[in-house]
């Protein structure tokens, strides 16, 4: 992995005497999101198929710069405020002249789509930009302060990209509505969860007392401490399950929600029975090892993890929420869905799918969720397919 600044080399660090299309990734930084880990998995698809891969970070820092392919080109842009990195990237663009710039969460996306505009002011009429909605907008605007602005600036902003992806059927539909695009400007790509490390990952010891054999069941939920993810609504039904029989609950994640779900199990008895672990590099290896996960986010875009899960043949509940989790269960044919917030249901379809495991998803299904299959999918949207070459 070569790190380099757009002011210092970044032409030769990025140059490369193959042919091959280069496709950039622009992110503000890796943290260690969903949206984060689908461009991870995403650039290390690409440089299988042999495509020069340029990573862009308005700084070089976050979670997942370990997993950062080792040929892949990060590029410093040594700007921590995002408006500070605009010309910097624009300049990268200028210099670079990448084929594609791949980007998504609010305000990446805008800022790639000005500073695209700026390099075509100075010459650069080759640069394609890919803007990928991770998440349902009108949901996740009302929601996330911070991103108040995010439908209007879709609405103002997104016809400039040359192509649209929402990652999931729920999502475009919720995208088009709110930026006001046709559901033909929109492509639907799932995300590449399903990886070749996935399984080896999922393999590592893991030296937590509560995974051991003979120890009661783990319930397990992944995903930031935030509003959108209401593990209280897990936590409750958790409550509720205990009374039944003997489990454990485990969160992976970190978030501003920690000490107020910490405080939640002791109000309501299991303090001693769940357990907040922060965020972990391998959440594969918990997951495999549990009995059962649940997601009981408010809305998604897609949950990366519920496919995880299905892939690794863990039983899941799931709440039906907007968007997504109904996509990926094949509307409850892999896994129990529950109506979102509504913990009773969620306490007794956990009871359920303990004792009665649901039918394992088949690899026909998981297929649309591999790493080559979407790969292949972006290529083909970006009409590079036929340009690279897969790499034995």
């Amino acid at each position: 992995m070569v790190t380099v600044t757009p002011e210092r080399s970044v032409v030769d660090a990025c140059s490369s005497e193959s042919q091959q299309p280069r496709i950039a990734f622009y992110m503000r930084l890796l943290y260690g999101g969903g949206a984060e880990r689908v461009v991870v998995n995403l650039m290390a698809g690409m440089v299988a198929r042999g495509i020069a891969v340029d990573l862009v970070l308005n700084t070089v820092s976050g979670p997942f710069m370990s997993q950062v392919p080792d040929a892949v080109n990060v590029v410093d842009l040594a700007a921590p405020r995002m408006v500070e990195g605009l010309p910097k990237l624009a300049n990268y663009l200028k210099t670079v002249q990448p084929d594609v710039l791949i980007t998504g969460l609010h305000y990446n996306s805008e800022i790639s789509l000005w500073a695209r505009a700026l390099a075509r002011l100075q010459g650069n009429r080759k640069t394609k930009v890919l803007v990928i909605e991770h998440n349902t907008l009108s949901i996740h605007s009302e929601r996330r302060r911070t991103d108040r602005w995010a439908p209007l600036l879709s609405r103002w902003f997104y016809s400039w990209a040359d192509h649209v992806v929402a990652v999931s059927q729920g999502a475009a539909t919720d995208l088009s509505q709110v930026a006001k695009l046709s559901q033909d400007e929109i492509d639907v790509i799932y995300n590449p969860v399903i990886t070749p490390s996935l399984e080896e990952q999922a393999a590592e010891s893991l030296d937590h007392p509560w995974f051991q054999p003979g120890e009661p069941p783990v319930i397990l939920g992944i995903g930031r401490l935030e509003p959108q993810k209401d593990f209280a609504t897990l936590v409750r039904a958790f409550a509720k399950l205990q009374k039944q029989q003997d489990c454990r609950l485990v969160l992976l994640g970190a978030g501003q929600q920690h000490v107020e779900l910490e405080q939640l199990a002791k109000q309501l008895g299991v303090k001693d029975s769940v357990k907040l672990l922060g965020f972990v590099a391998n959440p594969h290896r918990y997951l495999a090892r549990s009995s059962l996960f649940v997601l009981s986010s408010a809305w998604e875009g897609l949950s990366n993890v519920l496919i995880e899960a299905i892939a690794l043949g863990v039983p899941v509940v799931s709440t039906d929420c907007p968007c997504g989790p109904s996509e990926v269960l094949a509307g409850g044919k892999y896994g129990r869905l529950v109506p979102v917030g509504d913990w009773e249901t969620m306490a007794t379809a956990m009871a359920e799918s303990l004792s009665n495991h649901i039918l394992e998803a088949p690899e026909t299904w998981l297929k649309q969720f591999s790493q080559e299959a979407v790969t292949e999918r972006y290529l083909e949207v970006l009409k590079l397919n036929n340009a690279a070459t897969q790499i034995s």
